[in-house]
Parts: C-alpha cells; sequence; structure tokens
C-alpha cells in the first residue's frame, strides 16, 4: 500500500481538496487496494475543525464530501506516509525541514510540489490559497487539485508498476 499526504498551511482549504480529488481519482482508477491519501497542515491554526465551509460547497458541487478535520503535519507522518505533496514553497520548505531534522538528508525524491504535476503549461509554481479570496479562487483551487492529482495517479501507477484501469501504465 502506497501511501500520500497533502499539506498546505492550515489543512482546511488547499490540501483537503487535494485528498479528496486524489481519492476519487484512485477510485476511479481502481488502485484503492493500492493507494491512500490523508492530508495535514504545517500550522496548528485549524486543528479538529472541518474543511472550510466554502471549500466543502465547492467540492460537493463535483461530488466530493469532505469530512477530514485539520491536523498538524508531525514528524510520524515522516515514517508513516511514502509520498509528501505540498499545495505551495513554503509548505514544501517545512516538510523538508522536518525530513531533514528526522533524517538528516537535505533532498528527498518522494516530496513534491503539486503543481509539478500540472499538466497545464504554467510558471506557478504554487496551488493560491482561497483563504480571504472570493468563489473563483476556491473553483480555480479546485480545478487545479483535481488535474494535478490524476497525474499524480499516473505517475504513481507508473513508479509502482500498478495496473491503471486494468492496463500497465508506460
Amino acid at each position: 500500500m502506497i501511501s500520500v499526504l497533502f499539506v498546505c498551511l492550515g489543512n482546511i482549504c488547499r490540501s483537503p481538496v487535494a485528498e479528496g480529488s486524489f481519492r476519487q481519482l484512485v477510485a476511479e482508477a481502481g488502485l484503492s487496494e493500492q493507494i491512500q491519501c490523508d492530508s495535514a497542515g504545517t500550522s496548528s491554526y485549524h486543528i479538529g475543525q472541518l474543511p472550510d465551509r466554502r471549500t466543502r460547497d465547492n467540492a460537493l458541487e463535483r461530488g466530493l464530501t469532505l469530512t477530514h478535520r485539520a491536523r498538524r503535519l508531525t514528524g510520524e507522518d515522516l515514517a508513516q506516509f511514502d509520498y509528501f505533496v505540498a499545495m505551495d514553497e513554503q509548505n514544501l520548505e517545512a516538510i523538508e525541514k522536518l525530513n531533514y531534522r528526522a533524517t538528516g538528508l537535505h533532498t528527498s525524491d518522494t516530496i513534491f510540489l503539486l503543481r509539478e504535476f500540472d499538466p497545464a503549461v504554467n510558471d506557478q509554481p504554487n496551488v493560491p490559497d482561497p483563504y480571504y479570496e472570493g468563489p473563483e479562487v476556491f473553483e480555480e483551487v479546485y480545478q487545479i487539485c483535481h488535474r494535478c492529482c490524476g497525474q499524480l495517479v499516473t505517475y504513481l501507477a507508473q513508479q509502482h508498476k500498478f495496473l491503471l484501469n486494468d492496463r500497465l501504465v508506460e
């Protein structure tokens, strides 16, 4: 079983959308027995809270019910998860620092920015934080997460030689 942790600042907007989209895409690909996921935040601002109401409403319009409760990224996560996917460079740096303290390694080939998997040609490395923004940014975040997570599913299927919808992905 491969495990993926999506990480943003408060774990109430971006990472829950990525987690929900990824979980849905994994199920659609027939990989629920091979890949699992969760999400966390690098801050403790919202621990125990449901995702932001605007995030949940936007996701629900696409058939995603987000019931995750916000939690903070911990050192224990490094042992429990195989891949870490940050929503922006600030959170990527927080994961890398935690990893360095735990392992002494400066880099890892299992820590990514979500937009590294963005098939849209784009020079923006970060998923925008919609918290102080309007509904159009929540929609943009959903679209980014959904398309990037689709590519991430394919990447993991290739890396681990999983059958994707009953066929091997080359």
